[in-house]
């Protein structure tokens, strides 16, 4: 479904203030106490199990009741006393608007906004999982106070997006963690038991959950609308090599690891297959395989496209029964509510499989604690309105976004800018002053935002403002009013780049530069400036800025995501150094040429033969603009390997495989688990300022054959270290994770051999024995 724009989402808001209607601050919940029939009902007692408790509450149900609870607007059981529940709420980077008013969270009562955190992308550019949970969990007791406050229809929220960013173009790359697996995997971890109540080690949830997480969309999805090829009828071809160790491995670990109580399947094919309709994918892999326990969602309207759009199924009953047998439980749409009747009675769906579904839904809204009666007397009962834009919680989106920032460039160290010395600043551009740009897509109304100028004008008495375009496509530029209030400045300040007009749900990239009359404003402003000036891009995705990188008259190069509510404080504190930037990009810069590749390949590695480069640090080898994990700091860090104990690992299991690898479902998690060691880095700080420093430990081997990537993120941490100072970190090296490579037929081997651990300029080698 196309989603409206961020101004008609906030037109909505104000609206819905206007007709706020005498609704019940009581949030919405089943089994209440003083209803005689819950003393006879068997699911409401809570000291049975839920597995109990739903069956026989299924049992109870009509065909007709059991069809009404299939959709994401779930319809309300009064002879139960069952209240109506929403399954579609929104938590991407803060709790969101849903699509409409009427649609899980509500911000008309006495809750009027959320804290806005940072677009993921740039949340990820911290390389901070301790971060990424603590927002999570932030996040997570918003969503539980805005419930307890009578303003939400219901508790799971479809987030985290953890698709992998694929092609620089994609509209949706700014809501996920990166082009990395193994990113995506612990920012999905992270997320997932940060807002589900979990601990950030995980494994102390128990039954109870504060908000259920929904790792989405399952898969091999990253294509919205490019040159009219949309997702709804996208087929995606994906090899068995590129599923294993790219497009799925964010998911196992958002399952195995976080433990997530729901997974959205997306719209595509893949191979030809509808995702909500695979059953080897929903069935056999997640829950089979991976041991899922939650519901399955469907993307909004991925059903009815499934027979209207792709014509997969001849029938619209064909669908639901395709859906359903797949193991699908959920549709964000009506067609289940229109057609599992028909399909039952024209003997295509069993009762069983909506029973089934039935059961995961159920299972959920009870670990939610929705029918254990008055909620405010259950676990998170007593998380109130003033845990909602808290000091706590804005403290911490100012933080995140101080450590996502990426310095791209700082010639002759212009920035910090002095505080004394700079006694006037032109502030330019479309995004100097939008805090609506600041936020990002999937948004709910910020607390208390700062956009750059407001960041910035604290830092400078004088400084004088301009807007530069009359948007951030720039189709007019004010070149003469810009150079003016710049010729007159100590330092200028151009805040440019892109918003959700050029990059969105439903709205690829065509290229990768920046507008054009945007960059010609931007090298007209740096050629009359007293100094070098200082560019900084607000944008999602990559962009092609060799002309800033190469222009003498761009001192400075800062790229700021989508910030959130606090972007502006923090860009103004890098700035005049009173933080020190240490983010690291989390995707590939590509040179605009890479446009040439067309974006429905879904080939992650390079095929010389046909000219194909390949995709992401891990296989692309062509020109960039700047690396993954490239990021400058005002310090300067240098590491060294310690010595190791050992720097051999071998391969502790009996084999008759001939071949110089074995594959690692042979070895068992016993095993691998033996296997693993510590790596020890020494890293020291020897600029004049404290840091926060983001450690990236990659391996490669010498060769790039047989599919290999050319390096492999296989650990991060980030580290503080006060000026001067030194510290030996630990990291965790499991082989038969990291130092296993995909096959063509999918399987996941460890080869023998030599590999290399690199770190910065550090590289140091290990063997790999049978």
């Amino acid at each position: 479904m196309k989603l409206p724009t961020l101004s008609v989402l906030y037109l909505i808001h104000l609206t819905s203030l206007l007709l706020i209607l005498a609704e019940s601050t009581q949030p919405p919940f089943s089994c209440d106490i003083s209803d005689p029939r819950t003393k006879s009902y068997p699911f409401c007692k809570t000291t049975l199990p839920i597995t109990q408790r739903v069956q026989d509450l299924v049992s109870r149900l009509t065909l007709d009741e059991k069809i009404s609870q299939l959709v994401n607007s779930a319809s309300s059981i009064p002879r139960l006393g069952i209240p109506a529940y929403q399954w579609w709420s929104e938590a991407l980077h803060g709790v969101a608007y849903s699509l409409r008013v009427t649609q899980g969270i509500r911000f008309n009562g006495t809750i009027q906004s959320a804290t806005s955190f940072p677009q993921v992308i740039l949340t990820a550019a911290s390389f901070d999982a301790h971060l990424w949970y603590r927002i999570a969990q932030a996040v997570g007791i918003e969503a539980r106070a805005i419930y307890n406050a009578g303003q939400a229809m219901g508790m799971t929220f479809w987030a985290p997006n953890i698709n992998i960013y694929r092609d620089p173009r994609w509209g949706r790359g700014q809501e996920t963690p990166g082009e990395d697996p193994l990113v995506s995997g612990k920012y999905a971890v992270s997320f997932v038991r940060g807002i589900q109540g979990d601990s950030f080690e995980g494994g102390k949830l128990g039954q109870h959950l504060q908000a259920s997480a929904c790792c989405k969309h399952f898969t091999a999805y990253d294509l919205d609308n490019w040159k009219g090829v949309k997702r709804y009828v996208f087929n995606a071809k994906v090899s068995l090599q590129d599923l294993a160790d790219t497009y799925q491995p964010p998911f196992q670990s958002c399952i195995q690891q976080g433990k997530a109580s729901g997974i959205m399947c997306a719209y595509n094919r893949v191979n030809g297959v509808p995702n909500c309709a695979d059953y080897n994918l929903l069935s056999k892999t997640a829950r089979g395989q991976w041991g899922f326990n939650g519901y399955i969602t469907s993307d909004c309207d991925a059903v009815a496209i499934i027979h209207e759009d792709q014509g997969y199924a001849k029938l619209p009953e064909d669908a639901v029964a395709d859906v359903l047998k797949a193991g699908m439980d959920v549709n964000c749409g009506t067609y289940l509510k229109k057609y599992t009747k028909s399909a039952v009675e024209k003997r295509k769906l069993p009762v069983s499989k909506i029973d089934r579904a039935l059961h995961n839904l159920f299972s959920v809204r009870m670990r939610l604690g929705l029918f254990d009666g008055n909620p405010v007397k259950q676990p998170y009962g007593t998380i109130g309105s003033d845990k909602v834009c808290s000091q706590e919680h804005r403290n911490l989106a100012l933080e995140a976004a101080r450590n996502g920032i990426v310095l791209l460039k700082n010639t002759d160290k212009l920035l910090p800018l002095s505080k004394t010395k700079t006694t006037s600043l032109a502030v330019i551009g479309p995004n100097a002053n939008s805090a609506k740009t600041l936020v990002g897509n999937y948004a709910g109304p910020p607390c208390k935002p700062v956009t750059p100028l407001q960041g910035l004008q604290s830092y400078v008495k004088d400084t004088r403002f301009h807007q530069g375009c009359n948007a951030v496509n720039c189709s007019s530029a004010f070149i003469a009013q810009s150079v003016k209030i710049a010729k007159g400045a100590d330092h200028v300040v151009l805040v440019m780049g892109l918003d959700q007009t050029q990059e969105s749900e439903d709205h690829d990239r065509v290229d990768l530069l920046l507008p054009p009359k945007q960059q010609n404003l931007i090298s007209r402003i740096a050629r009359v400036a007293k100094n070098p000036v200082i560019l900084v891009l607000l944008s999602g995705g990559p962009v092609d800025i060799s002309f800033a990188k190469n222009d003498q008259h761009i001192g400075s190069v800062l790229w700021a995501g989508y910030p959130g509510e606090a972007g502006g404080r923090a860009l103004a504190e890098i700035i005049f150094g009173d933080h020190n930037p240490g983010g690291r990009l989390p995707v590939t810069w590509y040179p605009q040429s890479y446009v040439n590749v067309p974006m429905t390949d879904m080939r992650m590695r390079p095929e010389p033969s046909s000219s194909y480069p390949g995709r992401t640090y891990r296989f692309y080898q062509g020109p960039k603009v700047f690396e993954f994990g490239y990021g400058l700091s005002y310090s300067n860090y240098t590491y060294e390997i310690l010595p190791v104990t050992q720097n051999r690992v071998h391969i502790m299991v009996e084999s008759s495989n001939p071949h110089r690898y074995l594959p690692v479902s042979e070895m068992g998690d016993e095993v691998c688990e033996k296997m693993k060691y510590t790596v020890k880095v020494r890293v020291k700080n020897h600029g004049a300022m404290a840091g926060k420093h983001p450690m990236l430990l990659f391996v490669r081997q010498p060769k790039m054959v047989n599919g290999r990537p050319v390096r492999q993120l296989v650990a991060f941490q980030s580290v503080n270290l006060n000026a001067g100072e030194r510290a030996d970190v630990e990291f965790e090296l499991r082989p038969c994770e990291h130092l296993s490579s995909a096959k063509k037929d999918g399987s996941m081997v460890i080869e023998e051999g030599s590999y290399l651990l690199s770190i910065g300029d550090k590289e140091s080698e290990i063997q790999v024995v049978k």
